[in-house]
């Protein structure tokens, strides 16, 4: 989608409007007007409910509600069996506008029913019916319309904005409501919501036409028989424990509210007439708006973050037990404690509950969430609704047969009464699922642990710890508890210490370890106790070196004649180097002599262990002057570890002059991982020098690709600004590596990073490089494979030409390729990765049915402006035919073979290796001329094999100019282009 194009411009003010909401400026346009029709046509829906509920309940009172409730069940799930027939048969596009539009049109031909008296109640009926099925639609149609808009990174910033709007709504139309009814009158009040309703559909009509690439040009097809992974299989363990429970949360929910819902209504026609129904509801609603906006801006998140998911779960059905004990018990009158218990469900259901929803999925693997959800929100929500009904009616003919003697005031008034009971009922269950729920959200949370999965704003933080500890405390594999044990570090690392310090002494010697130094991240005293109990046991040396260390950085004014009992020849090195350390951090004069002393030892020692715990020790320690003089043969030491130890020290102590040795490292296998990882840990420090490096073309390619990997890894803002900054001016390799390092990154910050920084557009951009450069590869295939070159060659040399060329195609297809993955990679910024990976391993196929698959999902992914030439692009089409799907971007000009051939080599950066090397091949056999400056500049390529070529190329075209450069050339890098110059000196006499 071209949104630089379309994207407002925004002022100054108006960009700091957008930073205060979260969104980036391409954003703006598509949010506003997906805000405007959802809050548009939410207000009109809300004033043709409220005049719908008056006059349902004015003609068949509240004894008919259940009945509704079984129907519109049914027209619920009919309704979206209706949604996906029409998808089937037109595009998208046209699907969401039409059924924006034709869905006010039945109101019209209602408002015209009610004037027919023998057809008014029949309309009453239908028309709440309609406004009920409306309401499914415009769910419908806001999801469907916002997820192609909006790419799965985009709508978690928009879609919060956009889904605000129903509360907008509820405050707008509450307050207006009783205005409409004053001045239209009760029946005419669904004309004025014809209008509004009409306002939102003429936004969708907008959207729909501004941003036509957002959605598929051809109607949905079958997904070629691909079964869910969900129905393929059944939920086992940990997760049918789950799942059973987190449908029987939405299911008694919805039951909840169906049930308040029509001792509402029931109370509203005891209380009210038509008229003045329809103006409480809209009072209602707007006071209830009112309070969802600030319940849903300033406490829903906090109270969810603070109280943890559980304990917020249990509020609505504690806080509904409650107000209908209140009822019950006479209090505040019955009608208004049933008002009351309205008021708290409707504002605590639409706040806190909705935000909990997601939540409660995100434990769930993310193959079978979505069907799930889909099952649990589409089906099951949809069932209970006609089920409840069925019981409500259930309930009021049992009560009606067995207490027919009473009077119809006193039997309505028993009917209130054992619904509200029925009610209190099913919240104490409510209660007893989400006890359930946190039982097997904690054996969930333990697996995903495992597999990584979670990161903190999907969890419940105290329900993780309380897991954490759990399976800590009881037996198991020790591969478990270091899954933990790493998960609570990365979610919750400043109280790591509150968790782990307790259970030191229960655990593994390799667990201590790793406790300890996660508790070294943030070192408290608090815990100082119970490391020091650790010490007084028979520890592992590597254990008690970590526990020293701990309890030496960590208390104020530490006792340091302890630790000189550490610094003897027979204790392990690993405590001894770790005790010098110490004291040369924290000791006076004379210990730090003595402990310098201890390290010179340990570093000259002839044990490998000895030198390997010495240098380690010299890592840990701030005092080096004394031992500096070590390094220098330390670096040149024979084992391997005592190199790459010293490695961590310059890294850890900042000796600079030693910096260089770090990137010397990068270049053998040995030392390239403890190279990296020392590099990593300068920080910002070592930004400037990987730039030099990875800029260097003259490096070997893999040693410029571990000086991009180590700003990868070092994560930083300025780490990231040189990554996306060599993205945009990088090509071919470069960009290849910089796009996978982005991608790697952790927690999407890659991702996040590029498009904080280039923005949507600035992606596409990059892809429209891509795919420019790929018309010069198909305009270049085209021409050089003609039947006949136009130049005349002799019959001698035609036989090797087309050798040449054939070679040149080869290599040319090859950079098609190497275009296509990197089109591939820039996709991912934008997209799903599973979505965009699929569709690559279809495209690898032979098959024509994973083909077009693998072209189906793009279709249906994209939404760049671009869509149908890159999709055309990656089709197993001709060159030609490419090339006229690329003719709007690249207006392909027919060029005689030479001129392709230079005109390639005018694009001599974008190219590879091979193909530059194969065109100076062509040229010679062919025995095309090329421009001075294309052969110079080549010339002193930094690839040896295309050096190679140019030379072959100038002793056939331009001997002369060659006997002249040879002797230049003689002392070339690569001893093949020194053995080629030499040959052709002596055949050239020099």
């Amino acid at each position: 989608m071209k949104l630089n194009n379309r994207a407002w411009s925004w002022s100054d003010w108006g960009r700091g409007l957008l930073q205060w909401v979260n969104l980036r400026p391409e954003e703006g346009e598509r949010t506003l007007f997906m805000f405007a029709f959802y809050t548009t046509t939410s207000i009109g829906i809300i004033w043709a409910e409220a005049s719908t509920v008056a006059l349902f309940l004015k003609e068949y009172g509240a004894e008919q509600l259940p009945l509704f409730y079984i129907l519109s069940a049914g027209i619920g799930s009919s309704l979206g069996f209706v949604y996906s027939w029409m998808q089937k048969i037109l595009p998208l596009r046209w699907v969401v506008v039409l059924v924006a539009s034709l869905a006010v049109i039945p109101l019209v031909l209602f408002r015209l029913g009610l004037d027919i008296v023998y057809l008014a109640g029949v309309t009453v009926f239908l028309m709440r019916l309609w406004v009920e099925a409306i309401n499914v639609l415009n769910d419908l149609n806001t999801s469907i319309t916002a997820n192609q808009l909006f790419n799965i990174r985009e709508i978690k910033r928009t879609y919060p904005l956009i889904s605000s709007g129903i509360l907008v709504a509820d405050v707008v139309s509450g307050f207006s409501l009783p205005l409409i009814l004053a001045t239209v009158g009760l029946n005419n009040v669904s004309l004025v919501a014809v209008v509004m309703m009409g306002l939102g559909a003429c936004s969708l009509f907008y959207l729909t036409q501004q941003y036509k690439q957002a959605f598929p040009d051809s109607p949905v097809r079958a997904n070629l028989n691909q079964e869910s992974d969900f129905t393929s299989r059944r939920l086992r363990g940990p997760l049918q424990r789950y799942v059973i429970p987190l449908f029987g949360f939405f299911i008694v929910g919805q039951i909840l509210f169906l049930l308040i819902d029509f001792q509402y209504l029931s109370q509203l026609e005891l209380n009210f007439d038509s008229k003045e129904i329809a103006s409480f509801l809209g009072l209602f609603s707007g006071i209830v708006g009112l309070c969802e906006l600030a319940t849903q801006w300033f406490i829903s998140s906090r109270a969810i973050e603070r109280l943890g998911v559980f304990v917020a779960a249990m509020l609505l059905p504690v806080a509904i037990i409650i107000l209908s004990l209140v009822a019950l018990t006479g209090v505040t009158g019955f009608f208004l404690g049933l008002i009351f218990l309205k008021f708290i469900d409707e504002l605590l259901r639409y706040t806190l509950m909705a935000a909990l929803g997601p939540v409660l999925f995100q434990p769930l693997p993310d193959n079978i969430r979505s069907s799930i959800m889909a099952q649990v929100r589409g089906i099951a929500e949809s069932l209970s609704t006609g089920f409840t009904g069925a019981g409500i009616l259930g309930i009021i003919s049992l009560l009606a047969f067995a207490f027919h003697n009473l009077s119809e005031n006193s039997l309505r008034s028993l009917q209130s009464w054992v619904f509200v009971a029925v009610i209190i009922i099913f919240a104490l269950l409510w209660l007893l699922i989400v006890f359930l729920l946190r039982s097997s959200y904690v054996g969930l949370l333990v697996q995903s642990a495992q597999g990584e999965r979670l990161s903190v704003s999907d969890v419940d933080l105290r329900v993780l710890k309380r897991a954490v500890v759990e399976t800590l405390e009881k037996p198991g594999t020790e591969a478990d508890k270091r899954s933990c044990i790493e998960l609570l570090c990365q979610i919750d690392l400043e109280d790591v210490g509150e968790i782990l310090a307790p259970l030191l002494t229960h655990l593994t010697p390799a667990l201590q370890r790793q406790s300890l130094e996660a508790m070294l991240l943030t070192p408290n005293p608090t815990y100082l106790d119970q490391v020091q109990g650790l010490i007084a046991q028979k520890l592992n040396p590597e254990v008690l070196a970590v526990a020293l260390r701990y309890i030496w950085l960590t208390q104020e004014t530490p006792d340091i004649s302890q630790l000189q009992p550490y610094l003897r020849p027979n204790v392990d090195p690993v405590v001894r180097g770790t005790a010098a350390a110490l004291i040369l951090r924290r000791g006076t004069p004379t210990e730090k002599a003595e402990a310098t002393n201890t390290l010179r030892r340990m570093l000259t020692h002839q044990r490998e262990r000895e030198r390997v715990m010495g240098c380690r020790a010299l890592g840990e320690a701030d005092y080096l002057q004394a031992l500096r003089l070590y390094i220098p043969s330390l670096l040149q030491d024979e084992s391997l570890r005592v190199r790459c130890a010293l490695l961590e020290v310059i890294s850890s102590t900042r000796l600079h002059e030693y910096y260089p040795a770090l990137v010397r490292g990068l270049y053998y296998k040995s030392t390239r991982e403890a190279a990296l990882g020392a590099i990593v840990r300068l920080g910002d420090e070592a930004i400037p020098m990987l730039v030099e490096l990875a800029q260097d073309i003259h490096k070997p390619d893999l040693v410029r690709l571990q000086a991009w990997s180590a700003m990868g890894q070092i994560g930083t803002p300025e780490a990231l600004n040189q990554l996306v900054a060599h993205l945009k001016t990088g090509w071919g390799t470069t960009r290849r590596n910089i796009l996978r390092i982005l991608l790697k990154m952790p927690h999407e910050t890659g991702i996040e990073g590029v498009l904080d920084r280039l923005g949507r557009s600035g992606v596409e951009m990059l892809i429209e490089q891509e795919m420019l450069f790929v018309g010069h590869l198909y305009a270049a295939l085209v021409d050089l494979s003609a039947d006949e070159p136009i130049e005349s060659f002799f019959a001698s040399t035609r036989e090797a030409n087309q050798s040449a060329l054939s070679l040149l195609q080869r290599a040319l297809l090859e950079e098609q390729s190497d275009v296509i993955e990197r089109c591939f990679l820039l996709m991912k910024f934008l997209y799903p990765a599973s979505s965009i990976q699929a569709a690559a391993f279809n495209l690898q196929s032979d098959s024509p049915s994973n083909i077009a698959l693998g072209l189906e999902i793009l279709d249906n992914t994209l939404d760049i402006a671009k869509k149908r030439s890159l999709v055309g692009i990656l089709d197993r089409r001709p060159e030609k035919e490419k090339l006229q799907n690329l003719a709007e971007m690249f207006p392909y000009q027919p060029m005689i073979q030479s001129d392709r051939l230079r005109r390639l080599l005018d694009l001599r950066h974008f190219l590879s290796d091979w193909p530059l090397a194969c065109c100076f091949h062509a040229a010679r056999q062919a025995k095309w001329s090329l421009t001075p400056e294309q052969t110079l500049v080549c010339l002193r390529h930094p690839t040896g094999f295309v050096r190679e070529a140019v030379l072959a190329y100038l002793r056939a075209a331009a001997p002369r100019a060659l006997q002249e450069m040879l002797p230049v050339l003689k002392n070339d890098r690569d001893r093949l282009v020194a053995a080629q110059v030499q040959q052709m000196m002596a055949e050239l006499g020099q």
